[in-house]
């Protein structure tokens, strides 16, 4: 049985199935965290809160790396970690650093922190040939209109250090992109107290449908899991509304995704990591969006689990321990699963989600939530605003999606009366 230290979480699906996995998987683990509160706060799901699962819970101050690995070295000597991981972005690369200092098994950090940093990832698949949009990268909101003028609009700007969609949008011309440049600068830092890198990306757009790629590589052979369908809405934001695996494309178009996908993980020097690479499946071809060294978040893993019952987080413990990771497929009797969220109509208080019946009575639903009376939501602006989703299976091969979607259409968003309507 492994000891797994577990460095920071998110606080949505993933702080609950990776604790649950580790377990399943006959091992344990403890959690460092600068700030307990922060997942207290936000109990992520019904029933025990899974740090309660933790054998050791302790507090440090995990944004400062040098003195969380010199904390971290103290305890190794009493309790003997056998692997260290995080499901959180923010810490990926501080969890890689960890490894390596303790001697354990892990991904190697400069790949992590170039997969991370958005425009790190560009130089290195641009030197590559690894294809992907026309991309510039500048500081001041100067930079920026020189370089969106040489590259032409519509473009997509992006924060080169932020996860979930946050301030990623499109811009039509100057107007835009300096209403866009100033949003960035008024978010220095992030959920996390880290320090924002002030650099911004600015990209071509990309048309066409959108994929994830979901990757486990080993000791150097990176082995595709599967595709998985993307639907993305909002503009001029980017906010995911739903995912199905498998993703219903013909052999060849697979097969290109597939491979642009293990380029850019080779690219980047990943290994030892489960890959969760966005593409664009453009009238050019696949193009690179971005590459994650994580499992997917959204729930994706457990579409995937459900097909295959191939568990992701999982093997995301198995590596962080250097076990060969299990990979054998069963067959579940879903030939698909989808998860479809529900977006915030507007800004307000919710007083009741409406149509939760049809979800409860319908056999093909095998999760869902709502947020609860009283809920504030903002606008939905990114992947952090959602008010709930809903996870169907089918027998068939591509048909999760439909149903889940139109369940979702269902549900019904009500608001309380505010000053002025």
């Amino acid at each position: 049985m492994g000891h797994l230290l577990l460095v920071e979480s998110w606080v949505g699906a993933m702080s609950t199935l990776l604790p649950r996995s580790i377990r399943e998987g006959g091992h344990r683990f403890s959690f460092v965290t600068r700030d307990l509160q922060h997942y207290l706060r936000a109990k992520p799901m019904a029933g025990p809160h899974p740090l309660l699962s933790a054998d050791n819970l302790f507090t440090v101050e995990t944004n400062d790396v040098q003195h969380l690995l010199r904390h971290l070295e103290s305890l190794q000597a009493v309790l003997g970690f056998d692997g260290v991981l995080t499901s959180c972005d923010y810490y990926l690369a501080a969890a890689a650093r960890a490894a390596q200092r303790l001697g354990l098994p892990g991904a190697p950090p400069e790949a992590i922190e170039r997969a991370c940093s958005k425009d790190l990832t560009r130089k290195a698949l641009r030197e590559a040939g690894v294809p992907g949009p026309a991309f510039a990268l500048a500081e001041t909101a100067r930079g920026l209109e020189e370089a969106a003028e040489a590259l032409g609009y519509p473009l997509v700007v992006k924060p080169v250090d932020l996860c979930a969609g946050m301030f990623v949008r499109k811009v039509d011309g100057p107007a835009q992109l300096r209403e866009a440049h100033a949003a960035l600068q008024g978010f220095p830092v992030n959920a996390r107290g880290q320090q924002r890198n002030p650099v911004v990306l600015l990209e071509e757009l990309l048309t066409g449908p959108e994929v994830s790629v979901e990757t486990v590589t080993f000791r150097g052979e990176t082995t595709v899991v599967g595709v998985t369908d993307k639907s993305v809405a909002g503009e001029p934001w980017f906010v995911e509304t739903g995912h199905m695996f498998p993703a219903a494309l013909d052999a060849d178009t697979e097969k290109a995704v597939a491979e642009t996908a293990v380029a850019a993980i080779e690219a980047l020097g990943l290994d030892n990591v489960v890959g969760h690479t966005e593409i664009k499946i453009t009238p050019a071809g696949p193009r690179v969006v971005e590459v994650n060294p994580r499992p997917a978040g959204n729930q994706i893993t457990e579409l995937i689990r459900r097909v295959t019952g191939i568990d992701l987080a999982a093997v995301y413990a198995q590596l962080a321990l250097g076990e060969k990771p299990d990979l054998h497929r069963v067959d579940t009797g879903a030939g698909s699963a989808a998860i479809s969220f529900l977006l915030p109509p507007r800004e307000g208080t919710i007083t009741e989600i409406g149509g939760l019946d049809a979800l409860a009575a319908d056999p093909a639903v095998v999760d869902w939530v709502v947020k609860e009376a009283g809920h504030r939501t903002g606008a939905a602006i990114s992947n952090n605003n959602y008010l709930g989703h809903v996870m169907v299976t089918s027998g068939s091969r591509g048909e999760a999606r439909r149903h889940a979607d139109s369940l979702v259409a269902g549900l019904d968003v009500r608001y309380a009366a505010e000053a002025g309507e």
